[in-house]
């Protein structure tokens, strides 16, 4: 087993002591630092985001070839972390004598150190492991954070007597956006405005989904199996990369094997929408994209999103944007002007 322990606060001294252990190379700027690492020890990157406002993010994408154990040191009463597993699993304990706690793929989790002042996190030997962790120090006194951190304190640190530990059901919303947060590109301003943003929405589906989860403790959510919701994911990223193809129930079904009534009740547990609801949503979104930044015009975007009607999809984009796609096209044209 591998054992890294930080007894700093800083980010960079943290991955500084990641890299004595596991190797590997580090990028940093004012407010990213990543570990990229390829060895006999393990494969893949560990990366940090810091933010303003107290709020931090760690990501994990890598499998490693022997156990590794992570020991951060916590304030008391203070960090709310959110952690949420992608691929493979993860377990966390408060110190080396606690209870071990699992995170599955899908599963996210909030943790509260009240009376422990450690959080382990344990990447098990020859399972691929993608991770997020968001900290949000409650303590922190910025411009804008008052009223936010003094919620989240309310509702993880206040009153507790012991640490708080939340393992909540399957959520395939927020790795959609943990997705999308790691295929940020832009640099500079743009980059740290897409990241605060994206960050913002993870935290608000985390936070209601753990209330949903506490309002429903007596109802089973779904019938679905890990499994199951496993090939729902798969599926929902096939036809986020696909929006144009020509996605039948019936063809969905057949390639992961899964019963119609099974997508369908997938769909609705992890989006709230039908499978064909989901898929036109994934369009539109699409097609609002091409519109902003490529010089197709109306037509030829329809029928790359996989629409086969430009009517119906000005109706649709209506409903949802309020404007035409035309009007919505000249609206970007004059800004952009």
């Amino acid at each position: 087993m591998i054992t890294i322990a930080s007894k700093v606060n800083d980010l960079y001294s943290f991955f500084e002591a990641l890299k004595n252990e596991l190797g590997g190379t580090i990028e940093q700027n004012t407010t990213e630092c990543k570990l990229e690492i390829n060895n006999d020890l393990a494969r893949g990157s560990i990366r940090s985001i810091a933010l303003e406002d107290g709020i931090a993010v760690l990501e994990f994408n890598l499998i490693a070839f022997q156990d590794i154990q992570i020991t951060i040191d916590a304030l008391l009463e203070a960090h709310v972390n959110f952690m949420y597993c992608s691929k493979g699993k993860l377990t966390q304990s408060f110190d080396k004598d606690s209870e071990t706690n699992t995170i599955d793929a899908f599963q996210t989790s909030i943790v509260a150190n009240i009376i422990s002042g450690q959080n382990i996190i344990m990447l098990e030997k020859d399972i691929e492991t993608v991770a997020t962790l968001i900290s949000v120090n409650t303590s922190h006194e910025g411009n804008n954070s008052s009223q936010w951190s003094s919620s989240l304190r309310e509702a993880f640190i206040a009153d507790k007597t012991d640490d708080y530990l939340y393992i909540g059901s399957y959520n395939l919303k927020i790795a959609e956006n943990i997705k999308q947060l790691q295929c940020i590109k832009q640099e500079g301003l743009v980059r740290q405005l897409l990241t605060k943003g994206i960050v913002n929405v993870i935290l608000a589906l985390e936070i209601d989904h753990h209330n949903m989860d506490i309002e429903n403790l007596d109802m089973e959510p779904t019938t679905l199996t890990k499994m199951e919701i496993g090939l729902i994911a798969k599926l929902t990223e096939y036809i986020n990369e696909y929006p144009d193809l020509d996605h039948k129930v019936e063809n969905l079904s057949e390639r992961v094997g899964l019963s119609a009534a099974k997508l369908q009740e997938g769909f609705k547990f992890q989006h709230g929408l039908t499978i064909c609801e989901y898929i036109r949503s994934v369009r539109l979104t699409k097609s609002e994209d091409l519109i902003i930044n490529t010089d197709l015009n109306i037509s030829e975007i329809v029928y790359s999103v996989g629409f086969t009607s430009r009517s119906y999809f000005s109706k649709i984009f209506k409903e949802r944007f309020d404007c035409t796609p035309s009007d919505y096209k000249k609206n970007k044209l004059a800004v952009s002007a």
